[in-house]
C-alpha cells in the first residue's frame, strides 16, 4: 500500500502540470489534457481527506472544497478577466462556506463582504476605464498567470505534505476522528458573544496590527486619489490644447 504522502505528492505533481498546461496562453489540446489531470489531481487529494465524524457534515465539506477550488483554478486559467472575476468570487463563495461549516460566521460574513462585495466591484470598474482599448503592453503580455499557479501549487503541495505528515497513522490502526462536543461547541464556535470576543482580542492585544492595517489602507486611499486627479488634470490639458 502506497504511503499516503506519496499519493499527495503525486497529487500535486499531476495538478501543477495540469495547471501549466490549462493556462491561458495553452492549445485546446493543452488545456483538455491540463484538465483531466486536474481532475485526477483532485481525485487523489479527497481520496486521502479525513471525514468530519457525520456524513452530512462530510459532503457539504467536499462539496463546498471542490467548489473553492474548482473556481481558484478558473480564476487563473480564463482568458476573459471578467470571467476570472467571476470565478474569483465564486472561490470566495466556496470559502466562506467552509468557514461557516466550522462555525466562524463573522469570517465568512467578512469574506463575502469584503473581498466579494467590495474588492470584486472595484476590479470590474477598473477592468472598464484602464485602458480598455489594450494598447498597453501589460494588456498584451502576462506572466503574472504563470507566477500564480507556481505559488499556488507550491503552497498547496506544502500544505498538503505537511497536513498529510500530521493525519498519517503511526500504527494500522488509527483511531477516528472524533467530532467535538456540544459542550466544546458551546464553548468555542458558537458562543452568542463570538464576535465579541474576536473585536476584543483585534482592539486589544491586536491594537497595534491593525493601527498599522488602517493607516496603510488609508495611505492607499490616498495615493489613489492623487494619481486619479493627475490624470484628469494631463486629460484636462490634453482636450484643451486639442480645441
Amino acid at each position: 500500500m502506497l504511503d499516503p504522502r506519496h499519493i499527495l505528492i503525486l497529487a500535486v505533481l499531476l495538478g501543477a502540470v495540469g495547471l501549466w498546461l490549462m493556462l491561458p496562453r495553452g492549445g485546446a489540446r493543452g488545456r483538455a489534457v491540463g484538465t483531466v489531470l486536474g481532475i485526477v489531481a483532485l481525485g487523489l487529494w479527497f481520496s486521502q481527506s479525513h471525514g468530519l465524524g457525520q456524513w452530512t457534515a462530510d459532503g457539504m465539506f467536499f462539496v463546498l472544497a471542490a467548489i473553492a477550488v474548482v473556481a481558484a483554478v478558473g480564476t487563473v486559467t480564463s482568458r476573459n478577466p471578467v470571467y476570472c472575476a467571476i470565478w474569483f468570487g465564486l472561490s470566495l463563495l466556496g470559502a466562506a462556506g467552509l468557514l461557516l461549516l466550522v462555525g466562524a460566521q463573522f469570517l465568512a460574513v467578512a469574506t463575502v463582504l469584503v473581498y466579494a462585495g467590495a474588492i470584486l466591484v472595484m476590479f470590474l470598474f477598473v477592468l472598464m476605464v484602464a485602458q480598455p482599448e489594450g494598447k498597453a503592453s501589460c494588456d498584451r503580455m502576462s506572466w503574472e498567470a504563470g507566477i500564480s499557479a507556481a505559488a499556488g501549487i507550491a503552497m498547496v503541495g506544502v500544505l498538503s505534505v505537511a497536513i498529510g505528515g500530521v493525519l498519517a497513522p503511526s500504527c494500522p490502526a488509527m483511531p477516528p476522528i472524533v467530532p467535538p462536543t456540544q459542550e466544546e461547541l458551546a464553548a468555542g464556535v458558537l458562543d452568542p458573544h463570538q464576535v465579541a470576543r474576536l473585536g476584543g482580542e483585534l482592539f486589544g492585544r491586536r491594537l497595534i496590527a491593525v493601527e498599522i492595517a488602517g493607516t496603510l489602507l488609508l495611505a492607499a486611499l490616498v495615493g489613489a486619489a492623487v494619481i486619479v486627479n493627475q490624470f484628469s488634470g494631463r486629460r484636462h490639458d490634453g482636450q484643451s490644447r486639442e480645441q
